[in-house]
């Protein structure tokens, strides 16, 4: 009945809306407040999580309310019809995903009605993403594009009005300084987060610094953001949750004999007035929502309605507490308009601790698989948006079907998505939505290719699989099958490519039709014998190729015998075996002398251990060090939560059971010595094997793991890492990235802003590496580069460790509800990945090295398959050239925008300590795409740069006399087909990026 009211309540509000003055957006449409009282700021919110405890769609739906009683479609319905029955209040929308799958079923008249709320700032878009995204597992690439998406839809649908100043962060277990960074990229004014380390949040309440500067960037000037943490989570006060799904007193204001507003009034006066003690403005902001609240608004409003009136009420009285609807833009803007000064942040916000015994450390490695998968979503994206770009693909069908993975991807950033930290239902329909998603683009790359070579009639399928050693396109025959390569880096790149075949001899030609050396070599038994693995393909086809932007490899299987001899093919020899007693086949002689065996390459030189089987020391850029790498378990506490001290690890928390047990035992081992890559198969136990791996011509070892099934008998979990030991004198400094982008500097058992509570210092000391760790001393340097999110640290001076997979039998009582054990086919799950190891003299520069490799390790050459009798070539002049950028620029980001646009976003990735300003023309990009005009943009490519404007705040210690804005420091770059070739120039500072839209026709 409450639904059917609310229908015509919008149809006769609609009758009478175009009779109305147009209010203003943004500032303008902030209510107002009063001088000398404390003013506060209302905020209606709903916090709606894009899957967790349910799938998406169970939550939009509202499904399965017995597991949680969420629908997010009613929310929307419930809060549109209160916002129009009073201009005073005001409502905050977060997760763009939810709110254009419910805008898009609505009719036009209540699209009308909505916009017009937006136009008054009655409804405010805030954050603007597709989805509040995590900020330890995520990498900054699809950050940025998960923003993108969000706030293009949002201005496409509504202007400049629908565009968001503040980042609204508040359920994330952690913050990063790179997504600080990403906000103030983007002009965003400030960000508010709730989740902070228990110690520094009660330290900064006493000192009121709640509320602070950051500085996000080392290299990036005007990179400060105005950043807060709200008092008291996102909850609405205690007491004052009038929700259906909360249990508190409504305001009784009538002759009732329950009338309570005198207690309801004082109760939240007395609130108001501890809050205010914690922060510095007679302003203060308070959240008014938690999860999924608003299914039925009217209660809601009802009851803050009341609050408001009888709260002012008592100004006449006295009192100082001014209240009234607001939102998180309009509280900053009252900051901003009294010139304070504020305090500094500089680092982050990592590891996050909700109590002395619970360190929010275990999910930056929780769900493997799905942490690798969905780097394989970016790693398809990236591929496609480039491709769909160079071929101009602007059918509906291509346009819907790429915007299906950007969507998905979008949800995978989700802070319960990326993180580990769902129910297995759901991270089960995570998987589901983005294997269909990039079934779905590969259509788009088909369409591409077939235009941008003269394959027109290829298949170019991609393979899924081949993080187990699998290709369904290879796995009856590889013979007449061309593959084609795609490079989504802006330089051409020469990396080692692995086909899966049988056990035959192979031919490798390139497109001119001149061999290729390749070598063949066998998939380790281990993996072999995981459980439902197709085994036709027990080898894998090794050659090296050299791209630029697309390239295409022939292979054919050769006719001649099986054990012939060629000089293009380079069979491995197992030339050392535990399993079979240390036979006579070493390759050298002092191998006979010493417990030592040597696999080495013009670049970098192992030896191991030859009784052992262990890695003992690695030789590589001018520089030997003795380098071990074990194994090692942390077994998970079994604790029972009904206390934090009993607390158990989980999919949120890292807290181990007494001490490390590091597999230091004998390994069985097999070596495999070839031309091009050498290849020492290790066998720790039934459940843990890797392979250590070093190509010709690459300066870094890669290390394979396969972990599990984790083993379970004794009824205890366990968190399996790789550690690394060496000689360097670190002093408790190791380094770790930030979402894939600057490093920061790490101090075991230190913090930034205060001393940490380190009852678990093993987690305390835990922190997310999303592409890289690091240690040094004055001599030499050891990098740590992986091929997903991970949680990792540095335990011990000259050692790292990265965990790699968690199995665990009790939930940790932090809301999933389930233990994280993850099964497949009847057993535990089975992961497999990679760690890279550099080993660099620390000389001016060390980390240029890890750079260039930590860009291919995130985004190598995509691999498509096709059947064909005769090599395919690539057209020429169909894409444009990207070699002539400077070595430390990238290609971001390059896709269609709209029917006639194109985004190109370039960056810099060096940092102020690794690089330098460079500068560079995009002319020749510009003609090559078909542009017509070219203009710039912020970061997410849907504001004018021109447009830029956001607060400034003042540092303690400054004297701050006028309002000021930040906006850009360069004059964007704006020009058209007919502007001179200098107008096409481009300046990238270290770690800048830039973002341009490019109009065709």
């Amino acid at each position: 009945m409450r639904r059917l009211s609310a229908i015509v309540l919008l149809a006769a509000v609609l009758l009478i809306s175009t009779n109305q003055s147009q209010a203003i957006c943004g500032y303008e449409s902030c209510p107002e407040t009063k001088p000398n009282m404390i003013n506060v700021h209302l905020v209606p919110h709903s916090h709606d999580d894009v899957g967790w405890l349910k799938t998406v769609d169970q939550y939009y739906y509202g499904a399965k309310n017995n597991i949680q009683h969420a629908g997010v479609q009613y929310i929307l319905d419930s809060v549109v019809a209160e916002l129009l029955k009073d201009s005073k209040r005001r409502f905050i929308q977060v997760e763009t995903a939810f709110f254009f799958k419910w805008y898009q079923e609505q009719t036009e008249q209540v699209q009308g009605l909505v916009k017009k709320l937006v136009n008054e700032g009655r409804l405010e878009f805030i954050g603007g993403a597709w989805s509040m995204n995590d900020e330890a597992a995520v990498h900054y690439q699809s950050v940025i594009d998960q923003f993108a998406l969000g706030l293009k839809l949002l201005n496409d649908t509504f202007g400049s009005c629908g565009r968001p100043r503040i980042g609204w962060q508040i359920d994330p277990f952690g913050h990063s300084r790179e997504m600080a960074s990403i906000f103030a990229q983007m002009g965003y004014s400030g960000e508010f987060f709730a989740r902070m380390d228990h110690v520094e949040k009660s330290k900064r309440i006493n000192e009121v610094a709640l509320e602070m500067i950051w500085q996000t960037s080392e290299s990036l000037s005007d990179s400060d953001l105005f950043t807060g943490l709200l008092y008291r989570h996102y909850s609405a006060p205690p007491g004052f949750c009038f929700d259906i799904l909360c249990s508190d007193e409504p305001i009784i204001d009538s002759k009732s004999y329950d009338n309570n507003v005198k207690s309801r009034v004082d109760d939240f006066i007395s609130y108001v007035k501890t809050m205010s003690n914690s922060y510095r403005a007679t302003h203060i902001m308070v959240p008014m929502g938690d999860d999924f609240q608003y299914e039925d608004a009217e209660i809601n409003y009802k009851n803050m309605d009341k609050l408001i009136k009888y709260v002012n009420a008592r100004q006449v009285e006295g009192s100082k507490v001014n209240v009234f609807y607001s939102t998180p833009s309009c509280y900053l803007n009252e900051l901003h308009q009294m010139q304070l000064t504020w305090p500094e942040k500089t680092q982050d916000f990592f590891p996050y601790s909700s109590d002395s015994h619970s360190y929010w450390t275990g999910y930056f490695t929780s769900r493997p698989t799905q942490k690798r998968f969905e780097r394989d979503g970016n790693h398809l994206l990236q591929t496609v948006k480039q491709l769909s770009a160079f071929a101009k693909l602007t059918s509906a069908q291509q346009t819907e079907d790429l915007d299906s993975l950007r969507q998905v991807m979008g949800i995978m950033q989700h802070h319960d998505a990326i993180t580990g930290t769902e129910k297995q239902a759901v991270a089960s329909d995570y998987d589901r939505l983005l294997t269909d998603a990039m079934i779905d683009a590969q259509d788009n790359s088909r369409d591409a290719l077939r235009l941008l070579t003269n394959l027109t009639t290829g298949e170019f399928d991609s393979c899924l699989e081949l993080n187990i050693s699998v290709c369904a396109f290879t796995r009856e025959s590889a013979n007449n099958v061309v593959v084609t390569l795609f490079n989504p880096l802006a330089h051409p790149s020469s990396q080692f490519v692995r086909v899966p075949v049988k056990d035959e001899n192979y031919l490798v030609t390139d497109e001119k039709g001149h061999e290729v050396p390749s070598e063949l070599v066998p998939v380790p038994w281990q993996v072999l014998s995981i459980q439902h693995r197709s085994n036709e393909t027990q080898h894998e086809l090794v050659f090296k190729a050299t791209v630029n932007k697309i390239a295409n490899f022939y292979i054919r299987v050769l006719p001649a015998p099986k054990n012939s001899k060629r000089p293009t093919l380079k069979r491995f020899e197992k030339v050392h075996s535990i399993k079979q007693k240390l036979s006579k086949t070493q390759p050298t002689a002092d191998d006979d002398e010493t417990d030592e065996f040597t696999v080495q390459n013009s670049h970098i030189k192992l030896v191991f251990g030859k009784s052992s089987g262990h890695l003992k020391s690695v030789e590589m850029n001018g520089v030997s060090e003795n380098i071990g790498q074990n194994f090692a378990i942390y077994k998970g506490a079994l604790g029972d939560n009904s206390a934090s001290e009993k607390r158990s690890s989980g999919a949120y928390i890292f807290r181990p059971d007494g001490d490390i047990t590091v597999l230091e035992d004998t390994v069985d081992y097999t070596v495999y010595d070839g031309v091009q890559v050498k290849e020492v198969h290790q066998h720790v136990n039934e459940w843990i094997s890797q392979v250590i791996r070093i190509y010709e011509g690459v300066n870094r070892v890669e290390f394979e793991w396969l972990v599990g099934p984790i083993p379970i008998d004794d009824d205890n979990g366990r968190e399996i890492v790789t550690r690394f030991t060496s000689g360097l004198s670190t002093n408790g400094v190791f380094y770790t990235d930030s979402n894939g982008r600057e490093m920061i500097k790490r101090e075991r058992n230190k913090r930034e802003y205060f001393t940490p509570d380190l009852s678990e210092s093993v987690s305390g000391n835990y922190y997310p590496v999303t592409a890289r760790i690091s240690i040094e001393d004055a001599q030499k340097r050891i990098g740590l580069l992986n091929d997903r999110a991970q949680g990792g640290s540095s335990l011990a001076d000259g050692q790292v460790e990265l965990m790699l997979h968690r199995r665990l039998l009790r939930d940790d009582a932090f809301g999933v509800g389930e233990a994280l054990n993850e099964t497949q086919y009847g057993t535990g799950l089975i992961a497999r990945g990679k760690v890279f190891l550099i080993l660099n003299a620390a000389d001016e520069k060390p980390t240029v090295a890890e750079r260039l490799a930590q860009q291919e390790i995130h985004l190598p050459f995509w691999k498509f398959f096709s059947n064909s009798n005769t090599a395919s070539v690539v057209k020429p002049l169909s894409v444009p050239d990207f070699s002539d950028f400077p070595q430390s620029v990238n290609l971001l980001t390059l896709e269609p925008y709209s029917s006639n646009e194109i985004l190109l976003r370039v960056e810099n990735f060096m940092d102020q300590n690794e690089g330098h300003t460079v500068s560079f023309n995009i002319r020749h990009i510009f003609d090559a795409l078909g542009g017509q005009e070219i203009r710039e943009t912020t970061l997410d490519g849907s504001m004018a740069l021109t447009d830029l404007k956001r607060f400034k705040f003042h540092h303690e210690g400054t004297q701050a006399e006028t309002v000021e804005y930040i906006t850009s420091s360069f004059e964007p770059l704006l020009a058209n087909n007919a502007s001179d070739s200098s107008k096409f120039s481009v300046t990238l500072n270290p770690m800048q990026i830039r973002t341009f839209i490019i109009h065709w026709q």
